[in-house]
């Protein structure tokens, strides 16, 4: 079976994989995820199950699940974003855990993760749970990314069921080569007093480009009045000599968000979200472009100003 890369679906498409193969190891009866008076996402199921986790003993009554997405192919349970600290995945689902218990709405709790999941991880993850919130080891099940993988190849419906598609995805880009050219562009720049930049010449074709684009007026304006007095020196940045190994990887960049951008225009109504999705994806995706939030949105903003990505009239500006 191919091997899906569940960090380039959305937290959407994860939690519609996880329902479709609820119904098919639970019962059909699963009921999809919503939101709760505390904001959390659960999925329900309720009755005996399909021989889960055994068909001598399989579950009986109320199963609460939950779906972890993260939009990363390395990270692991392990980790303390997960598990260690009082902001950490676990950390934040007890409380909920804990009262859905106590006021019994929950017999048996089941999480999936694409995160990576070992043995040990899963044993003390348990334990935590059970400790925590007063449930029995044998109604604790934890799932991480092999464990998909198995219950994937035993229920390959599951994905056809939920519209997962190999090569499928949602605007995924790749940080790698834009956090060398945000993190270069501040080392040069740093301490440099932004009242002496000069904003470039006004460009006519701006209005347009949004309309092309269906970028909304407030947004654009935006845009441009925190962002565009530094697009000149982006350029001679870009241009020195010097950094022309930056200017080839700010090439590549470009060049793959443009090409997932088309192909994936069509989920979103307005470039605004493009942007705003972009953003997100970045910064929660590379450590640099998260430690230089405003450097990473200037840089999109100059991709699109400079007509490197989203729809123009002319491969110019002006």
């Amino acid at each position: 079976m191919t091997k899906y890369a569940y960090e380039n679906l959305s937290s959407e498409q994860f939690e519609r994989l996880v329902v479709c193969l609820c119904q098919e190891f639970l019962g059909l009866s699963t009921q999809g995820f919503t939101s709760g008076r505390d904001g959390g996402r659960d999925a329900k199921f309720t009755g005996t199950t399909n021989g889960f986790p055994s068909f001598t003993d399989p579950w009986c009554g109320t199963v609460i699940i939950q779906a972890k997405h993260v939009q990363s192919a390395s990270k692991s349970c392990s980790e303390k974003d997960f598990y260690g600290n009082t902001e950490s995945v676990i950390a934040s689902e007890i409380p909920r855990i804990r009262k859905l218990k106590s006021s019994e709405e929950l017999d048996h709790y089941l999480l999936f993760t694409n995160r990576r999941l070992s043995a040990d991880t899963q044993m003390r993850l348990k334990t935590v749970i059970c400790d925590e919130c007063c449930i029995s080891s044998e109604s604790v099940h934890l799932a991480g990314v092999d464990d998909l993988e198995i219950l994937l190849k035993r229920f390959p419906n599951a994905a056809i069921y939920a519209d997962i598609d190999p090569i499928d995805s949602p605007l995924i880009v790749s940080p790698s080569d834009l956090a060398d050219v945000v993190e270069r562009f501040d080392q040069q720049f740093s301490g440099v007093d932004s009242s002496v930049f000069c904003a470039p010449v006004e460009r006519t074709g701006y209005a347009m480009k949004n309309h092309l684009n269906n970028m909304s007026e407030p947004f654009a304006k935006e845009l441009k009045s925190k962002y565009l007095y530094q697009t000149r020196q982006i350029d001679e940045f870009l241009m020195a000599p010097e950094n022309r190994d930056i200017s080839e990887k700010y090439q590549n960049t470009i060049c793959e968000f443009q090409l997932n951008i088309i192909a994936k225009r069509k989920d979103y109504q307005s470039f605004d979200e493009v942007m705003i999705y972009l953003h997100r994806l970045l910064t929660e995706r590379d450590p640099v472009l998260k430690s230089k939030s405003k450097l990473t949105r200037l840089m999109l903003f100059y991709m699109y100003w400079n007509c490197d990505i989203g729809e123009s009239d002319d491969a110019q500006t002006n």
